[in-house]
């Protein structure tokens, strides 16, 4: 049922990063054995987007989970590396030159930081959506995300990511996405 990457790939790439931009990340990095190399949103987006989308989610869990691959000293440390990682994910995609999908996860970005601010329901399904969705300009996504923001419902977000990615792929990101932010 998991997406282990067990070559590395995404998750070393994220923890090589960190790690060259500040002694600080490098410190926060858990020991290689310990860091949970499970994919949650990606396996639902193109594959071009998948380690942009991973590094932005590893920042999401370090202000709002239990991130996979770092294991920061305090909350300061933490949130600080979150927004470095949220950066750095929207710097690797913007180097694909790809408007649209930098727009969408800043959508996605501000529309959960509000949820979470509201203590709302359906960051799962927006990730999961906008992660099926991502740069297709698809006006659905732009109405689920409205129905969220306005109504709390995530409904339209749910089946509009199960009829893109799969109800079965859908159903595992949202059950290892409510795993991550016990």
């Amino acid at each position: 049922m998991e997406h282990k990457d067990s070559s590395g790939g995404i998750w070393e790439t994220i923890a090589a990063e960190a790690e060259r931009e500040s002694p600080l990340w490098g410190a926060a990095l858990r020991p290689g054995g310990q860091r949970e190399r499970i994919a949650v949103f990606s396996p639902l987006a193109a594959p071009a987007y998948r380690l942009g989308l991973e590094t932005i989610y590893e920042g999401y869990l370090l202000h709002y989970g239990r991130p996979r691959l770092f294991a920061p000293a305090d909350r300061d440390a933490s949130v600080l590396l979150g927004d470095y990682l949220y950066a750095h994910g929207l710097v690797r995609i913007a180097r694909l030159e790809r408007v649209a999908v930098v727009a969408d996860l800043a959508e996605l970005i501000s529309l959960c930081s509000q949820l979470r601010a509201e203590h709302g329901p359906g960051d799962g399904a927006v990730w999961a959506a906008s992660a099926a969705l991502l740069g297709t300009g698809d006006p659905r996504l732009v109405e689920g995300r409205a129905a969220l923001r306005d109504t709390r419902d995530p409904g339209p977000l749910a089946r509009l990511a199960e009829a893109e990615a799969g109800s079965e792929a859908v159903a595992r990101a949202l059950a290892l996405h409510h795993a991550w932010l016990e």
